[in-house]
């Protein structure tokens, strides 16, 4: 699509995982493209089962398996809006899921992942990418919500 369309902006679907373990940590990678934290995720193929794709993406980048995900919500807007560092642009729209039931082992994707770490809410990296802040503010008012409620 982008050998037509080049670097303008595209409407991309994405299905994404907050991983979380049992001691209330969610799981970020360090993106290779753009140096910042986030979760795991990536563009829905055609034809394919949202779901599915928020477990395949998971899986390639982080070597977990989802045994049951959770819908999060839905994120799009102008703070989804963003610009790679390849010049492609696009406007997302990025349906989350939660995951606290998973297996596997930690395995980064070499080509998209520099690193994975489990953090606590209080502790979150500075560097988010951008189009994740939204659903990662969103994760951490409704973990704060669960602890004084």
């Amino acid at each position: 699509m982008r050998k037509i369309v080049g670097h303008r902006p595209l409407i991309q679907v994405g299905a994404s995982v907050i991983v979380e373990n049992s001691d209330g940590m969610i799981l970020l990678q360090k993106r290779k493209d753009n140096l910042c934290w986030g979760y795991a995720g990536g563009s829905v193929e055609l034809d394919e089962n949202v779901e599915d794709a928020a477990k395949r993406e998971l899986f390639e980048e982080t070597g977990l398996t989802a045994n049951l995900l959770e819908l999060f919500g839905v994120f799009s807007g102008k703070e989804t809006h963003y610009v790679y560092p390849n010049g492609d642009e696009v406007s997302n729209i990025d349906i989350v899921y939660i995951c606290k039931d998973f297996s596997g082992k930690l395995k980064a994707q070499e080509s998209e992942v520099e690193e994975l770490k489990f953090f606590y809410p209080e502790d979150l990296p500075e560097e988010i990418s951008p189009p994740l802040i939204p659903a990662l503010e969103k994760w951490k008012e409704n973990t704060a919500s669960r602890k004084n409620g």
